[in-house]
């Protein structure tokens, strides 16, 4: 793939937590894109979240950066409390951005749209990135819904053009709306596979001696369902649970709670750099069996990594594996734990998936591919070429569902 873009834009991007994080797929896309953008020659301004440390972290060890990889980095002010964090913090950047001297104002996630008028009053580009319905999502109490709910309808009211990261969110937005909107999935990039060594140290777990779910801790992820399947699997691996709270500390202690009974279960709370990448590429199996979903950056990582995945059967989650993943009917306990028992009697079937993940995945999907599209809808003059790879051949599966 090759690109020339000729026009520097002066981008402002908001919506997300902070850069650079993982502490959502959110972050990812941001931190991806922004670099990118830096490097074909744009001025890129994030505005990060005021946000306490992590799991593990102090403030002295997470100074705040006011670059990175060529991205400015700007703090929005922030109440950092349950419901009111990402409102205050996108409000305030909403603010900077419309009266700062940008081109694009690229605003990421729904509820980060309720200001989206003013910049636009301002005669700003104004783009919006859906990752996904989060009005939807269970973690919310009725005033944030709803916000979150008008920050949608402002978005589909004032914004020049909305991306979205699925077929089946395309559908919701002209079904409900009549809203055109712009279809570009997320990317991912080929990872350098690690040998089990942190992971072993910290939790006692080896290559392949695990099931894996890596993501936040919310309702919409599915872990419960998870945790009874795997309570009914005869098998000596472990469930890992790697991920921390979003707003969701109860929920946290109820999926706790729930695994107490089974010491197979291991809940390794946030992870991030080494400790992330070692418990992708020594999993045995990685599981997502979410309710809802945008399109899940977890799952393009896991096949990234070479994993035999599986996943419930809505619509984001197949369209990504297409038939190089397995899928259960969706909240179904006994067709999870079913599917996962026969992988766990059958590693011929696991090493099937696993030996065409990787290229599958990373021939569909790509950060440049992402890029290069976003800059096209914002505007910038460009010559392109594009190349988008089919991946390799389809798999046929031998494992129930």
């Amino acid at each position: 793939m090759a690109a020339e873009f000729k026009k520097q834009l002066k981008i402002a991007m908001l919506g997300h937590k902070r850069i650079p994080s993982r502490e959502g797929g959110v972050e990812v896309v941001v931190g991806e894109t922004s670099t990118l953008m830096h490097q074909k020659g744009h001025i890129v301004t994030c505005y990060n979240r005021k946000s306490p440390p992590l799991q593990g972290e102090s403030k002295k060890s997470t100074p705040t950066l006011k670059h990175y990889n060529g991205v400015r980095l700007k703090t929005a002010p922030t109440i950092n409390k349950r419901g009111l964090a990402a409102m205050t913090s996108s409000v305030f950047a909403t603010i900077k951005a419309a009266f700062g001297k940008y081109d694009i104002v690229h605003f990421h996630a729904e509820g980060s749209c309720a200001l989206i008028w003013l910049p636009k009053l301002l005669r700003k580009k104004c783009v919006v990135t859906i990752h996904g319905l989060d009005h939807k999502r269970a973690k919310w109490g009725k005033f944030a819904a709803w916000y979150i709910l008008f920050g949608e309808k402002c978005a589909v009211r004032f914004a020049d053009e909305i991306i979205v990261l699925s077929e089946n969110l395309q559908k919701y937005f002209t079904d409900t709306y009549g809203r055109k909107t712009v279809l570009i999935p997320n990317g991912v990039t080929r990872p350098q596979i690690t040998r089990a060594e942190q992971i072993t140290e910290s939790f006692g777990i080896k290559k392949d001696d695990y099931i894996l779910f890596l993501g936040r801790l919310v309702p919409e992820k599915g872990i419960k369902y998870l945790i009874a399947a795997f309570s009914q699997i005869k098998t000596e691996k472990k469930l890992v649970i790697a991920g921390g709270s979003s707003d969701t500390d109860d929920y946290e202690s109820e999926l706790k709670a729930m695994a107490q009974a089974d010491s197979r279960v291991i809940f390794t709370g946030f992870v991030q750099g080494q400790l992330h990448s070692e418990l992708y590429s020594n999993a045995y199996v990685y599981v997502l069996p979410s309710d809802l979903e945008g399109m899940p950056l977890s799952l393009l990582e896991a096949m990234s990594y070479g994993n035999c995945c599986v996943t419930s059967d809505i619509p984001e989650c197949a369209e990504v594996m297409d038939e190089f993943g397995i899928t259960f009917e969706q909240g179904n306990v006994q067709k999870l734990q079913k599917v996962l028992q026969e992988l766990c009697d059958n590693p011929q079937t696991v090493e099937l998936f696993k030996a065409q993940a990787a290229d599958y995945i990373c021939g569909k999907y790509n950060w440049d591919d992402v890029t290069n599209r976003t800059l096209k809808l914002y505007g910038a003059e460009q010559e392109i070429d594009y190349y988008a790879p089919t991946g390799g051949e389809k798999i046929e599966s031998t494992v129930s569902k």
